[in-house]
């Protein structure tokens, strides 16, 4: 009896949601897999039953990755909530300024140190202490503005 194409398309579409499963289990590896013997042991983790630790396995493969650049005084991470409001922060550099070149670090007078992330720059005159505007953007990023410059940089926060 011959295959028809009809067959042969369903029954690739039936594989295909097991081939998905297959794919996630192999990346949803445990935490004793991923880690070191010594990193294993150093967090604790080997004081867990095999329970315990499908369970803290469990929870991690449903909660993203976090990162964390940013650290408060302490040392201590800062986390912000995705729905938290940025507002505009008013500052000035500290120094001299002599425009944009390209990943410059600049730190202002509230203590944050700011880097510049784009490649466009405007124009800018050089100053000594110039007033900054740095403001919240779309997806999460943030603009500078720099008193005399003819425009914007995008920025992160590094410190």
């Amino acid at each position: 009896m011959p295959i028809r194409p009809r067959h042969l398309i369903l029954s690739m579409l039936l594989t295909l949601p097991l081939w998905g499963l297959t794919v996630h289990a192999q990346q949803t590896t445990g935490l004793q897999q991923r880690m070191s013997d010594s990193e294993f042991k150093a967090a604790g983790l080997d004081k867990l039953s095999p329970q315990e630790l499908a369970n803290l396995d469990s929870w991690l493969s449903t909660h993203g990755k976090v990162t964390t650049k940013m650290v408060d005084a302490s040392g201590k991470p800062v986390f912000y909530a995705g729905k938290a409001k940025r507002s505009k922060i008013d500052a000035h550099i500290v120094g001299h300024f002599d425009g944009w070149h390209g990943q410059d670090q600049f730190t202002l007078d509230n203590g944050q140190v700011w880097k510049q992330v784009s490649s466009d720059a405007p124009s800018c005159m050089s100053a000594t202490n110039p007033a900054v505007k740095v403001k919240p953007s779309l997806m999460g990023t943030w603009l500078m503005y720099v008193e005399g410059c003819n425009g914007d940089v995008h920025v992160e926060r590094t410190h």
